[in-house]
């Protein structure tokens, strides 16, 4: 295993903890704070907007300069919208194979069954999310390994992994009022998160054993964050915006200049 897969595991196995993490909210309160996971979605969507740009599209058009004969702008482009095509379908699939077993009427009768749905939802939304942080690691190896870069691919999986905390806590919280013990809501909930560490080492290796690739699975991963971070995050974050109109909005620039500052200072 190279370092680059190493890191990469690491990195993924971080994401399922922050997942757990939230799961855990279940041992300690009824229900999350709302403020905070407002202000912690936003800060999410700040940092992977930040590291789409910075860590992930710029190199990617530096990259594809000098290794491609293809225009790098084409590369850029072309990755950025296959990555936000891929997450799409990905949510359209899990949208139709939840209406497809599941009904509408059932749905409202059944607590427990929805909560089930939640947590398949969740669990494969994450397929696509440990793929992002293994190709951000994966284009660490040959040479490329620095503590600059190193730093770059940790700030994108720093901001996967705290939108996945109120995910854990979506899971066990309504687990735990249908009945469940505070344990087995906490194991369920965390399991939600299990995928990304496999999916971030199969998205390294592709990018290890397919090296023109890089380009565009950079530009790929930037594309698949900006759509998870626009079309997810940000509206979530708002809902409560009449209660509290710029907290999450805060959340969301703090975040971004928290990343951007990061990149700049490291190189």
């Amino acid at each position: 295993m190279t370092d680059a897969v190493r890191l990469a595991l690491i990195a993924t196995v971080g994401t399922w903890l922050m997942t757990a993490l939230g799961a855990a909210a279940v041992v300690f309160f009824r229900s999350p704070n709302q403020k905070v996971l407002d202000f912690m979605l936003g800060f999410s969507a700040g940092v992977m907007i930040a590291a789409s740009f910075w860590s992930l599209l710029l190199p990617a058009i530096e990259r594809a300069e000098t290794t491609l004969s293809i225009p790098p702008w084409l590369v850029a482009a072309a990755g950025f919208l296959c990555g936000a095509l891929f997450i799409w379908i990905s949510d359209n699939i899990v949208t139709y194979v939840r209406n497809r077993l599941y009904s509408p009427r059932d749905r409202a009768n059944s607590g427990l069954n929805g909560i089930i749905m939640l947590a398949l939802s969740i669990t494969l939304h994450n397929i696509p999310e440990g793929l992002v942080v293994g190709v951000a690691f994966g284009a660490l190896h040959n040479g490329r390994l620095t503590a600059e870069t190193v730093t770059g691919a940790a700030t994108i999986a720093l901001g996967i992994g705290l939108q996945n905390i109120p995910e854990g806590a979506a899971v066990s919280i309504p687990l735990r009022r249908e009945g469940f013990s505070r344990r087995k809501s906490f194991l369920l909930g965390q399991a939600s998160g299990l995928v990304e560490p496999a999916a971030g080492v199969i998205g390294a290796l592709l990018v290890i054993n397919i090296e023109p690739v890089l380009p565009f699975a950079l530009a790929f991963a930037a594309g698949a964050m900006i759509l998870v971070a626009v079309h997810e995050l940000i509206p979530e974050c708002q809902k409560n915006q009449r209660q509290q109109p710029y907290f999450a909005t805060m959340g969301i620039l703090l975040g971004f200049a928290v990343m951007m500052s990061l990149d700049v200072m490291l190189g």
